[in-house]
């Protein structure tokens, strides 16, 4: 269980966002559907309430009944990073869990990793709606906990996820079209990132992150090999991130920053 979590329940600006097309679980029972535990805290004496981030139904809250009694068989199964499938039931939003099974086949994530890996649930959680369907996010996430499981480089491989998460919620701005020229970004320009509309050159009294257009365009084809693409695009979704969080601080963020620099 994480203890770098906030509590899902709080109000968060982001889950007022819902992509249009989501689909609802609300008054549905689900089977069979893999699934990845992103937070889980105490519900009355012996059960726990979970936030599941799923393939098809994005991320759902449920009661995971009788789940802290010694014997019970969701005490070893309810673990953060690792693939389940998962089987729900119920007409509120939060629904009871009826099935949950351990799939395997993942590494374990350590130190770093998985530092890095709470990061990236605390995302999910802060950034994405409940019942929201996002199924390539969900591919990508699968794939960050392997990268990051057999230690490729963190930084990369979270601010690919970063991007990702922003794209896959529809958050995103387009990071190769200068706003002011409507044309491409130039490799050798420096921009600002204005978070709903995309770059524009800078200007004498901007605050926000100077980047360079070479940076912009290694960042949309993933290509982080230049040490000034990977300073320069911390910065910058380091400011994408807390601009769409409203401000909210990122509890792993701070961690990671103060014990690794990321």
């Amino acid at each position: 269980m994480s203890t770098f979590l906030p509590d899902p329940k709080a109000d968060i600006p982001a889950q007022k966002r819902r992509a249009v097309g989501q689909q609802r679980t609300v008054g549905t029972r689900v089977a069979g559907q893999p699934a990845f535990v992103l937070h889980s805290y105490p519900y009355k004496e012996t059960s726990l309430i979970i936030e599941l981030f799923t393939r098809d139904f994005g991320r759902v809250a449920l009661i995971a009944k009788g789940a802290k009694r010694p014997h019970s068989q969701l005490r070893g199964v309810l673990q953060t990073f690792q693939p389940l499938t998962t089987g729900w039931a119920g007409k509120n939003e939060l629904r009871t869990l009826t099935d949950a099974d351990w799939v395997g086949g993942m590494r374990p994530l350590e130190k770093t990793a998985l530092l890095c890996g709470f990061y990236l649930n605390e995302l999910l959680v802060k950034l994405t709606a409940r019942d929201d369907a996002h199924p390539k996010l969900f591919d990508h996430y699968v794939s960050t906990l392997n990268q990051l499981a057999h230690n490729e480089p963190a930084p990369i491989v979270l601010r690919k996820f970063e991007m990702a998460l922003l794209r896959e919620t529809g958050v995103a701005a387009d990071l190769v079209r200068c706003t002011a020229t409507r044309t491409k970004v130039e490799a050798d320009v420096h921009y600002v990132v204005d978070p709903e509309r995309g770059p524009r050159p800078v200007r004498v009294d901007d605050s926000a992150p100077r980047v360079a257009g070479k940076t912009l365009l290694d960042m949309e084809r993933e290509d982080y090999a230049d040490p000034a693409t990977q300073a320069q695009s911390k910065q910058l979704m380091r400011y994408l991130l807390s601009w769409h969080l409203g401000g909210a601080p990122l509890n792993t963020r701070q961690i990671l920053i103060d014990l690794l620099q990321l």
